[in-house]
């Protein structure tokens, strides 16, 4: 595990690495080409575009970002682009809006606005963003200001950006691989869900395809490659990824309270486990629809609603570890990277700080890492649970067989036979001889009861020695035995056993003074007839016929035909064999 866990972790320094470095490259790339805000500001929606013209309305700062008021402001200074071409489109990060105005402001205060609702938007694949035509920019243009009525994400403003080509915002090929990449890693873990669960019946399985479906569902519509396949409207790509997110997250919740080995949690931490899932399902993904109505406190909800879900996460894997619990390490290696990517996102979310939207790079990459880990976290537990009952199944089968054989002789005991009867009589088994030692009682109390059960031994190994299918032998209790036949000539074979069962005993146990024979009762069913008769009625039946025997000087077998049922055994005729 030791050994594993340093080989991923170094994968993801070198991931991560790769990844963190690839952002100042993107920037550098598009230099010149693509121009962030210099200023922003927030105002009530009565705050005109004129108001704004002078700079001190601005805050020129990278801190104080709000999209909690009716109105955020965005302003572009000229000296940005002056040396080249002028800027043509306005592109930000997809997120629900009501309408969004750009302004070209000449040096003598002319603006030219064009207004654009929620629904022109244009997005395109380079991640989770879309575009606008700018209004004519001139030479005399001195700025370019963007009002965003009613925004729902602070990244909304902090990723915002003029360029002069459209091309200019889209994500290097090597970024939208990566994204393709880690899609691809997504599919595998799905199909090995389907597979388990069909081995499995586990419900953690499906709380894991539940997880792997969102998260794949984030990659196409945070990374945008939903895009390429797909033009899809701004408010639905703004409210699939927030809500993909907090399901995902929700769903590893349920996963956890249900995956770690029995134990690895106390009751009450799997049950807070348990409802934080459902709370951060039902909460933030209430926050992620970015209803107008709730626009002033729903972003700031989402992101604190989502926060306790990393809290109770972390608490989890730490007390299952202490616990020991094997599955718990293989989860923390996976979700440690996530989680510490998920907080910068929240960070970034909330406006403490703005950063680029390649920093998301960070989140897809530990994804892909988490799906492998967790995946091999799931074959492990898989094969874990498989043992386990495999083990309970063994155990099960020795307590079956301990129920229904009988401890001394290893024959099935009444309760076995009981069990199966009828199930025996449809197989064809016609024939019910019971059989009784004769004098069992003398051999106990001369020799003694170790002697005697050695006795019982040796008549169980007598009349099951025949070793077929078609005969059965039962031990009762005592000194009394069953015998189930079926096929050709079922009283000859029946004395036969009867028969080789003093032999035996003489063979087996040597020292005493006589030999111990047997006395059996059979009852032998008509080919023809398959009455509805109960065990205890057989059993009643051949006892008779046993003890009839006995009265006529033991060692020998009484028999019955049964061919009608209307009357008493006492009324009908018996015929009696001795033994030769």
């Amino acid at each position: 595990m030791s050994r594993l866990c340093l080989k991923i972790w170094l994968w993801l320094a070198a991931a991560l690495l790769t990844a963190g470095l690839a952002v100042p490259a993107a920037a550098d790339s598009h230099q010149g080409h693509v121009t962030a805000p210099q200023c922003h500001a927030a105002t009530p929606a009565d705050r005109g575009a004129v108001a704004m013209i002078d700079r001190a309305a601005w805050n020129c700062t990278s801190s104080g970002w709000r999209a909690d008021l009716p109105s955020a402001w965005l302003r572009f200074e000229a000296d940005s682009w002056q040396g080249g071409p002028p800027p043509r489109h306005f592109f930000t990060r997809t997120a629900r809006h009501e309408a969004i105005t750009l302004y070209a402001l000449d040096a003598d205060g002319t603006l030219r606005a064009r207004r654009f609702a929620e629904s022109d938007g244009r997005p395109f694949a380079a991640g989770p963003v879309f575009r606008l035509p700018l209004p004519v920019i001139t030479a005399d243009t001195r700025a370019v200001l963007v009002r965003i009525d009613a925004p729902h994400s602070i990244p909304l403003l902090t990723e915002a950006g003029i360029a002069r080509y459209p091309e200019d915002a889209n994500r290097s090929l090597e970024e939208m691989m990566l994204l393709a990449l880690v899609l691809g890693m997504l599919v595998l873990p799905l199909l090995f869900d389907v597979s388990f669960y069909l081995v499995l019946r586990e419900r953690f399985v499906l709380y894991h395809a539940t997880m792997v479906v969102a998260m794949m569902g984030y990659v196409l519509f945070a990374g945008g490659l939903i895009s390429v396949v797909a033009s899809l409207p701004v408010a639905f790509l703004a409210i699939m990824a927030p809500l993909c997110w907090a399901t995902g997250c929700g769903a590893a919740l349920l996963f956890l309270s249900d995956f770690l080995e029995r134990g690895a949690l106390s009751r009450g931490m799997r049950r807070l486990t348990f409802w934080t899932g459902c709370w951060t399902i039902a909460v933030p993904g209430f926050f992620a629809l970015q209803l107008h109505a709730t626009q002033a406190f729903d972003d700031t909800g989402y992101f604190l609603t989502i926060t306790p879900a990393a809290v109770v996460v972390s608490a989890a894997l730490i007390h299952a570890i202490v616990r020991g619990s094997r599955s718990a390490k293989f989860v923390a290696a996976a979700w440690f990277p996530l989680i510490l990517t998920s907080i910068e996102r929240l960070v970034r979310g909330l406006g403490v700080y703005a950063g680029p939207a390649q920093l998301d790079l960070m989140m897809f990459v530990a994804t892909g890492i988490e799906v492998v880990i967790i995946s091999l976290a799931i074959a492990d537990r898989f094969l874990a649970i498989r043992h386990e009952r495999d083990a309970a199944l063994t155990e099960a089968r020795m307590l079956e067989q301990i129920s229904t054989r009988d401890s001394l002789t290893g024959l099935m005991n009444r309760r076995a036979i009981e069990a199966r009867f009828d199930e025996l009589m449809a197989q064809g088994f016609d024939t019910f001889a019971l059989v009784d030692l004769d004098r069992f009682k003398a051999i106990n109390d001369l020799h003694g009861h170790q002697v005697g059960d050695a006795a019982l031994i040796a008549c169980a190994n007598a009349i099951r020695s025949t070793g077929d299918r078609d005969t059965i032998a039962v031990r009762l209790g005592g000194e009394e035995f069953v015998v189930l036949l079926r096929g050709l000539r079922t009283l000859e074979r029946a004395e036969a056993l009867r028969q080789a069962i003093p032999m035996r005993i003489a063979k087996d146990v040597p020292g005493l003074e006589l030999p111990v024979t047997a006395s059996m009762g059979v009852i032998v069913l008509e080919q023809a007839l398959r009455p509805t008769m109960q065990f205890a009625e057989f059993y009643a039946r051949a006892d008779a016929l046993m003890y009839e025997a006995k009265a006529s000087g033991r060692n020998r077998l009484a028999y019955e035909r049964l061919t009608v049922f209307s009357q008493p055994p006492a009324l009908r005729g018996r015929k009696r064999d001795k033994a030769a």
